[in-house]
């Protein structure tokens, strides 16, 4: 397998910068049309359809280049550095506005959008895409659609880069699945519970500090994975769970969390960031909330009781601040409880704990996969394993 190298001017037919952040000001959202991307969305290989705010068909034509489209890759040049993703062709939306804080290509006939986005998602791609960043204030790319440009990267022909792009994104879409399936169990579990303990049928007879504690326990670092850390950056907005951290925290120790504990985050409680902990050895930033239930019987129900819109609501409206509002430690604790009697959690754990095992499950191929992703991911874009051969 034969590889060229060649300048990213060369392999792209268009560049645009997102707009200026005036214009786009808060009074330009709306509750529906042209999604605005943020951070969030740009998690991973592929664009992230999570937690959007929306401007009007008219402000997004009136913002021209800074409209994305199916087939372009969209890149971080200010706050959390080293995101790209592409647009995949099965996207919800025909187009997408970005933000200030990022710019999007469109490739040429030379390079697939898939294979730029993997291969400056490896080690030396990635050190090539912030070889020019700035940590002074907030971290940027210093001229960032002019320095991209000048990247040199090193491709094969095109056939071998279609092969090298549907095995990793065979691997890509098997998680996606798991996580989409994921995402509908615990949608059954919130049916499941608001069945049985619903507080507009059923009198609440107690508060969350009845059935949980926060976590005081402490792990080190060091035992720590992408896979096994949570922070608010890798939780998903809208209850869609997690994805591996970009990092792990620069200090000796961090909140240590077990099986059956529940993870929210505490910043901007309104995106909705839950994470259900399937096995011990895992660990939270301070800006996540660990709530270990009193009892291993109330794991399931602790689960169900927070994923609810009323908990995220209750928790909304005793935050404090403003610009980056996070929850009261002490009011949320303070959250009504319809508490289960014994039949009726029995019956309940009877449900929903196979469902949380079958979540586990999902998790650890989804780990698994990842982690053979992350090994063929550099071998693949080296040459080291020669895909020539390989029928498609």
């Amino acid at each position: 397998m034969n590889f060229e190298t060649v300048k990213i001017a060369d392999l792209i037919s268009e560049i645009a910068m997102g707009p200026f952040g005036s214009n786009i000001k808060v009074e330009c959202f709306v509750d529906e049309g042209i999604p605005v991307l943020n951070g969030s969305n740009l998690n991973g290989y592929a664009l992230h359809e999570g937690s959007f705010r929306y401007v009007t068909e008219e402000k997004a034509d009136s913002l021209g280049r800074a409209n994305a489209h199916r087939g372009d890759v969209v890149i971080t040049h200010r706050g959390t550095l080293g995101q790209i993703v592409f647009i995949p062709e099965d996207s919800l939306h025909e187009r997408y506005v970005i933000s200030q804080s990022q710019f999007r290509v469109k490739c040429n006939e030379k390079i697939l959008p898939e294979y730029l986005v993997y291969y400056f998602h490896t080690r030396i791609g990635q050190h090539k895409l912030l070889s020019n960043a700035s940590q002074v204030g907030v971290p940027a790319l210093a001229r960032a659609s002019t320095t991209f440009q000048t990247i040199e990267i090193d491709i094969p022909d095109m056939e071998s880069q279609k092969k090298i792009v549907d095995l990793l994104e065979t691997i890509r879409a098997k998680v996606e699945i798991n996580s989409e399936i994921n995402e509908n169990l615990s949608d059954q579990i919130q049916a499941i519970y608001n069945s049985e303990f619903n507080p507009t049928t059923h009198t609440p007879s107690g508060i969350l500090a009845d059935i949980c504690h926060y976590s005081s326990d402490r792990i080190a670092v060091s035992e720590l994975s992408v896979s096994t850390y949570y922070s608010t950056e890798n939780m998903q907005p809208n209850k869609m769970g997690s994805v591996d951290a970009t990092s792990l925290p620069s200090i000796a120790q961090t909140t240590g969390c077990h099986k059956g504990d529940v993870l929210i985050s505490n910043i901007r409680p309104y995106f909705k960031k839950i994470v259900y902990v399937t096995d011990d050895g895992y660990g939270c930033s301070t800006d996540v909330l660990c709530f270990v239930p009193k009892d291993d019987q109330y794991s399931a129900f602790l689960f169900g009781t927070l994923y609810r819109d009323r908990f995220f609501d209750y928790m909304v409206a005793g935050s404090k601040g403003t610009k980056m509002p996070r929850g009261d430690k002490q009011q949320i604790m303070n959250f009504p409880v319809v508490l289960p009697d014994k039949e009726s959690l029995n019956r309940f754990n009877g449900l929903v704990v196979p469902m949380l095992d079958q979540i586990a499950f999902n998790r650890i191929e989804s780990s698994r996969l990842t982690a053979l992703r992350d090994a063929l991911l550099p071998r693949l874009m080296s040459g080291e394993l020669d895909v020539s051969n390989l029928k498609l």
